[in-house]
């Protein structure tokens, strides 16, 4: 520095994952400063008569498979061990490890997260807790829809899984909790990254990631990530899955106290329309894997679109306004389908009907908040207060030949004995145009009341308006009819956490969720709003130097005035009263020793339907809800010696029993995949090889909840070998 003259620093490896940093030489200042790092590293400077001074810090470094803090539970950067709630990161050195293709393969190293299947490839469909349709946020902000669309893993920091009630910073919330996925973001130095990946069934995927400084002060940052993948499906289906993603951001420094980012997001997909199998008896149908009940050209192609910007001004060091805008859409369109109905159990018939489905939806949100640092007395806060808001315009419109049925033997199939006929042939079988606003209005407070003793309360305000325009069945441009409701409520949110010692955080938490959804009846109206209201308490650890963190959770949530889908029609929904879960999660992931890396998780869930106008059904478990289930993913790589760089990979994906349906009338079997890697890294480049289910075990992954269609058969032996350079 100009001022302070040159320094010599020396960094020193010490017990565990702590460095010593020793700044020799460097003048004295002529007032106390301190001086904060992005890794939360105080370097204190105190005036001194002496002209030199030294400087020595102790820091403990970052290992590769633990986040300590986390942004999703608080909407501030906030150390996992101080929220009085179970959050589980899955940073992008599980994701570069397993590589993983789909977010799913992500989630499956999170406790009480069940895979709901891709839903006819239109969206990605998740379970927290044994609750169906958990939302997933792309930084903070909701996609709303019928359908979400499939996120891809390429462009992701980290996933973030927020468990339980969250609709105190996010409304409308369903109550198992959330998925908020973390993008990547410009680097201050130049980087650039490139890597091909090839596997089974002629999987094909390049990939690049660049970034750096645009400028010589580096006032203006740059990333751009982009992949093509392709890959012939499992299922025996004719259209490959395709996929072209694009990802620029660029980040300006306006001032020493203000920033801008800017980013966008692109993928265009084309894939199979897969409605998995049907049921007989109670037990999906035990055919080949491949074998599809549609017909095996039926495809899909789909559009997401999202661009926005995140704005920070820093008042001071403790006062700061955030302001972020996004806007997103989502386009599908069918070809013409062999749409699946209903199912012969006596004469192994499918049941089907030529149709197409085309849906749009689009999405604006403006976030806003304040977030300020202060105290009163001893007592040190963190506040925040806020405000959301949202417009989103959902459209979906269904053509379908009624007249003429497409019977389909499932054990001696016979495809193409039907033309396809033109999609302008087909009736309009109607549709719906549901028209959303939302305002949310929230505060809340972090307390620290002492070192180990911490409070974390708020309250929110939520008030939506929904339009639903029932669409002709004789012209999609015409509405048959409209309705309009309106909805508020109050969700407050209150936890504890205590810490025996630095290392021990003992916490608990009572919130509320709420949730007006755009399902509707068979009649046209809107379903009302779901509530939620969730307990939990547990206790997290800081383990081995705090290398590894663990948390164990014990929870208990209650959801009512639940929207199912109609057994009736499929189509449309109705309100299935109140269900419950209750259960225990562990979660553990860091390091062991130096090079052995682990991330694991168990759960037991008991979901179940505690009240419902059909009386059969109480007492019946939730569907794709397994009692237990669990993971293990563990890699060690050599440290030293010829063989540094050598690692390998090994781990595991349980998942018990599930329900089919909420009459509990079929089942889907347990199932447990090995998995295995071997890699090689070296100065700046990496081979890997990875095999998932290492047995090809043939299974069933997600069901949700129809006997007719919608159960989905796992992917069978995959091999994925990559290589990847950085320069």
């Amino acid at each position: 520095s100009p001022d302070r003259g040159i320094a010599s620093v020396t960094v020193t490896q010490l017990e565990g994952n702590r460095i010593q940093v020793s700044v020799t030489g460097i003048k004295a200042a002529p007032t106390s400063e301190v001086v904060k790092s992005d890794r939360g590293l105080v370097l204190g400077v105190t005036p001194s008569p002496q002209e030199n001074i030294n400087i020595t810090v102790t820091a403990r470094q970052q290992t590769p498979y633990v986040t300590p803090n986390a942004s999703s539970a608080t909407r501030t950067d906030t150390p996992i061990r101080d929220i009085p709630q179970s959050i589980q990161v899955v940073p992008q050195e599980v994701i570069k490890d397993q590589q993983v293709v789909r977010l799913e393969e992500v989630l499956r190293n999170v406790s009480g997260v069940t895979l709901g299947g891709n839903v006819t490839g239109r969206a990605t469909r998740i379970g927290i807790r044994g609750f169906d349709n958990a939302p997933i946020l792309r930084d903070g902000f909701r996609q709303y829809g019928s359908f979400e669309s499939f996120p891809e893993v390429a462009n992701l920091d980290r996933v973030e899984v927020l468990k339980g009630p969250a609709s105190i910073l996010y409304g409308e919330i369903q109550p198992g909790g959330l998925i908020n996925l973390v993008s990547k973001q410009p680097l201050s130095e130049p980087f650039y990254e490139a890597e091909l990946q090839l596997g089974s069934r002629n999987f094909v995927s390049p990939r690049f990631d660049v970034s750096g400084p645009l400028t010589s002060d580096g006032s203006l940052l740059y990333r751009v990530n982009g992949l093509y993948r392709t890959s012939e499906s499992y299922r025996g289906f004719e259209q490959n899955n395709e996929r072209l993603f694009i990802a620029p951001t660029l980040a300006w420094r306006i001032g020493s106290s203000t920033d801008l980012t800017v980013s966008l997001e692109y993928t265009d997909d084309k894939r199979a329309a897969d409605d998995g199998l049907p049921v007989i008896g109670n037990r999906i149908v035990d055919v080949p894997r491949d074998r599809v009940a549609s017909e095996p050209e039926d495809a899909i192609g789909s559009q997401f679109f999202n661009v926005g910007y995140n704005f920070e001004h820093r008042f001071s060091e403790n006062w700061k306004v955030r302001n972020a805008f996004r806007y997103s859409s989502y386009n599908y369109d069918f070809n013409v389908i062999a749409y699946q109905i209903d199912f012969d159990e006596e004469a192994n018939s499918v049941t089907r009907y030529w149709a197409s489905q085309d849906a749009q939806n689009k999405n604006y949100a403006l976030q806003t908040n304040i977030v300020g640092e202060f105290a009163t007395g001893s007592v040190e806060h963190t506040l925040i207060f806020g405000a959301d808001i949202s417009y989103s315009d959902d459209r979906l419109y269904t053509v379908l030949d009624f007249e003429t049925p497409l019977p389909l033997d499932i054990f001696n199939p016979v495809y193409g004995q039907f033309p396809k006929p033109d999609e302008s042939t087909l009736a309009g079988f109607g549709g719906n145009d549901v028209e959303t606003s939302r305002y949310g209005f929230y505060v809340q407070d972090q307390i620290s009341i002492f070192d180990n003793l911490k409070l974390l309360a708020g309250l929110r305000y939520d008030t939506a308006e929904q339009t639903n325009q029932v669409l002709s069945t004789s012209d999609s441009g015409s509405v048959e009819s409209e309705t309009t409701e309106n909805y508020d409520d109050f969700t407050p949110r209150v936890g504890i956490v205590y810490q025996p010692i630095p290392e021990v955080s003992l916490y608990g938490s009572y919130s509320r969720s709420f949730n007006p959804g755009s399902a509707t009846t068979a009649g046209g109206a809107l379903i009302e709003p779901e509530t939620g209201k969730g307990y939990e308490v547990g206790v997290k650890a800081e383990l081995l130097d705090r290398r590894l963190l663990a948390t164990l959770a014990y929870f208990d949530i209650t959801k009512q005035n639940v929207a199912v889908t109609d057994p009736n029609n499929p189509l449309f929904s109705i309100a299935s009263g109140e269900q419950r879960s209750r259960g225990v999660e562990l979660d553990v992931a860091g390091q062991i020793l130096p090079g052995w890396n682990v991330i694991a998780a168990y759960a037991y869930t008991d979901a179940e339907v505690t009240a419902d106008t059909d009386r059969e059904l109480v007492g019946n478990r939730l569907f794709n809800a397994p009692k237990h289930s669990g993971s293990l993913w563990t890699t060690y790589q050599i440290q030293s010696g010829d063989l540094q760089g050598l690692g390998v990979g090994l781990g595991f994906n349980f998942v018990g029993e599930r329900q089919g349906d909420l009459s509990n009338s079929f089942q889907a079997d347990s199932y447990f995949l090995p998995n295995a890697a071997v890699f090689y890294q070296r100065d700046n480049w990496r081979a890997a090889i990875n095999i998932k289910n290492l047995f090809n075990v043939n299974y069933i992954e997600s069901v949700t909840g129809s006997r007719v269609a919608g159960n989905q058969p796992g992917e069978p032996l995959t091999v994925i070998a990559s290589f990847s350079v950085k320069f």
